[in-house]
């Protein structure tokens, strides 16, 4: 039991004085401890205050902490600092991302340094690297299945050179976020193969059970992630003839966070990877990582107060680390992950805006805004001081996640809608231009995700295949209108890698027989670096949209006011081909109106008149064009898939 007779901070400057961490050798570090300790205590016995070795597993743990912020190497300090100084750092519109695998991109973490130059031409200053630690080859699950959390697969490098082009990337002011998968093990990582050899202190790191009786209760109400390539959430284990919980693949171990020396591995694992200097640590679906018979085994209170325990013990040791919730659940819960009660704001700083992701895709393929501005009441509930990750689409599937509520209310039938979404992106709708396909499909519920990379979701595959110059021209415009719709709205943007170069789907990964029953693979490209050098080729689709891009990038970073002050406001729905929003900061403003429609547009002037005070002006910042406002009963011309970046002209 946790129940100490002193002051949670008089307990552990006890314990660390005892252990040689001395207040006057590190201010700084027992300041934070002191500030946060409370809450550690409270969020530790909240999960753990029951164990019989809670007290000695809490006092470990503010050792490790003590034992993280000493290990921290005196130029992450100056970086927290700095980071300090400035606040929020990471709300900043001055940051623009690119998410990428490796040894997809540049074959070797090695080749990364000399990659350098091409984000800076572009415009990119934060760059989320994808799983680089070992990982079973053929059971990777695309590096999501770790055998070793302290050591780089052979397959990208060497963890020194890891550490080596962080540094060339801080030196360039730039950022790195890497993952840490804290739901699962690889089957053949050290705990689990020891679990396997019958050790019973590390089968209690997992759910394992000696027969079907309690994972038959957990089946009831737990819903199969991967019901084609995976069904069901257990595998027998012959070596210890006994099943344990695998969520995700069978080779996927889930971690039990009931027992607390796992919570305590997996956070010094995670202020390992503070101390090798990432800005931001992506946590990978956090929403399964508390499991209780009778539910969903997702999104549950514990869950949330590990996240809140973690936050506060990376504020403490490692308090340069941003975390990242990647939650990819119904809108409501999504919001959950920046904290709520006393710990708004208090558990990640980001979450994925993975909501009005699938949302612009729903809008491109209806030609409507009607179920986004449905959903928008649940997204704009983001707290101050967190922020989205903002996106067109990233490493995994398109999700159609948002409610059937939401699509009620735009008088659509969910059912329909969503087949009509699921045909119109594998292009089996009349007159659809796009090449994706369906994932994860459920025969029994008819639920779908969807694969495809930007570009040939867009059409140009397609095009490209039919060599219509109207509809690659036309594809190009869909590509920039969908990331500059997700530049602005708030938040940092990611681009997924090949996306700002154009990149259509890639099928070599139907011969591979690691990948080939994971269609995801298709929009993973191998970067080609000589097609790539056609963005150098003036009229190329290659030049177009990287340069495209590139323009896109610079306006976000020449406009303060595109930085995440929850500033967001949608426009009334004047037209329903038209999404409109108005970012307002200090005295600028941003209007941001595309058009999600096939067909020549018309927005009412009156559109930009109901906010005070009304500009008689507007500056295209894309166009580079001046517009006057006209009478009501005039109207803005939007050609198909056009939009508009306009400030208003004083």
């Amino acid at each position: 039991m946790l129940t100490m007779d002193q002051p949670a901070y008089s307990f552990a400057v006890d314990i660390l004085s005892k252990n040689g961490f001395s207040q006057k050798e590190d201010p700084a570090f027992f300041f934070r401890l002191s500030n946060a300790i409370d809450k550690i205590k409270e969020l530790f016995s909240e999960i753990y205050g029951t164990s019989a070795e809670a007290q000695e597993s809490f006092g470990k743990l503010i050792l490790s902490l003590a034992q993280a912020n000493s290990a921290r190497e005196s130029d992450l300090k100056k970086r927290d600092a700095q980071k300090e100084i400035k606040g929020d750092w990471f709300l900043s519109n001055e940051l623009v991302g690119m998410s990428l695998y490796v040894d997809r991109f540049s074959g070797k973490l090695k080749n990364m340094k000399s990659k350098l130059g091409y984000f800076e031409e572009l415009g990119v200053n934060f760059l989320h690297l994808m799983p680089l630690f070992e990982s079973p080859e053929g059971e990777s699950d695309g590096g999501y299945a770790v055998s070793n959390f302290r050591k780089v697969d052979e397959r990208y490098g060497t963890l020194e050179e890891l550490i080596a082009l962080r540094k060339s990337m801080q030196k360039k002011r730039m950022y790195l976020m890497l993952d840490i998968v804290l739901n699962h093990t690889s089957h053949r990582h050290e705990w689990a193969e020891k679990a396997k050899q019958g050790d019973p202190e590390f089968q209690n790191y997992f759910y394992m059970y000696d027969d079907r009786w309690i994972p038959n209760q957990y089946d009831v109400s737990m819903p199969e992630i991967f019901p084609e390539s995976s069904p069901g959430n257990f595998t027998y284990v012959p070596e210890c003839n006994k099943w344990v919980m695998t969520v995700f693949h069978n080779y996927q171990w889930d971690l039990n966070y009931m027992n607390p020396k796992v919570f305590r591995a997996m956070l010094d694992n995670i202020l390992f990877y503070g101390n090798l200097g990432v800005d931001v640590l992506r946590i990978d679906a956090p929403a399964f990582i508390w499991k209780q018979t009778g539910t969903s085994s997702q999104n549950l209170p514990q869950a949330h107060a590990l996240l809140r325990l973690i936050k506060q013990c990376v504020s403490v040791a490692t308090p340069g680390m941003a975390l990242l919730g990647e939650a990819i659940v119904a809108p409501k819960e999504i919001i959950k992950y920046f904290g709520t009660g006393d710990y708004v704001a208090q558990e990640c700083d980001f979450a994925y805006n993975a909501t009005q992701m699938a949302l612009q895709w729903d809008m491109l393929a209806s030609g409507q805004t009607k179920v986004m501005l449905a959903a928008q009441h649940e997204i704009l509930k983001k707290p101050a001081g967190t922020t989205w990750i903002t996106y067109t689409r990233c490493h995994d599937d398109i999700g159609l996640g948002y409610d059937d509520y939401m699509i009620e209310q735009a008088g659509k039938n969910p059912y329909e809608h969503r087949k009509f979404l699921k045909n119109y992106f594998t292009g089996i709708q009349a007159h659809s231009p796009s090449k994706g396909a369906l994932f994860s499909s459920n025969p029994k519920t008819g639920d779908a995700r969807i694969s495809g990379s930007l570009a040939s979701l867009c059409g140009l595959e397609k095009a490209l295949e039919e060599q219509s110059d109207f509809s690659i021209k036309q594809s190009i415009q869909k590509i920039l209108m969908m990331q500059a719709h997700s530049f602005f709205i708030g938040g940092l943007p990611i681009l997924f890698y090949g996306d700002e170069i154009g990149y259509t789907n890639d099928y070599s990964y139907l011969k591979d027989p690691g990948k080939s029953y994971d269609n995801r693979w298709m929009h993973r490209p191998i970067i080609d670096w000589e097609r790539n050098e056609n963005r150098k080729v003036a009229g190329s689709v290659e030049n177009e949209i990287f340069e495209g891009t590139k323009k896109l990038i610079s306006l976000r970073k020449s406009l303060a006011v595109v930085a995440d002050h929850k500033n967001l406001v949608w426009l009334p729905p004047h037209n329903i081909h038209v999404a409109g929003f108005l970012r307002q900061y200090g005295d600028q403003k941003l209007y941001g109106i595309f058009n999600f429609s096939a067909e020549t547009t018309f927005l009412t002037w009156y559109a930009f008149k109901e906010t005070k005070p009304v500009p008689s002006k507007l500056f295209d910042h894309w166009s580079g064009k001046e517009f006057e406002i006209g009478m009501d009963h005039e109207y803005l011309i939007l050609e198909p898939y056009s939009f508009f970046l306009f400030e208003p002209i004083k």
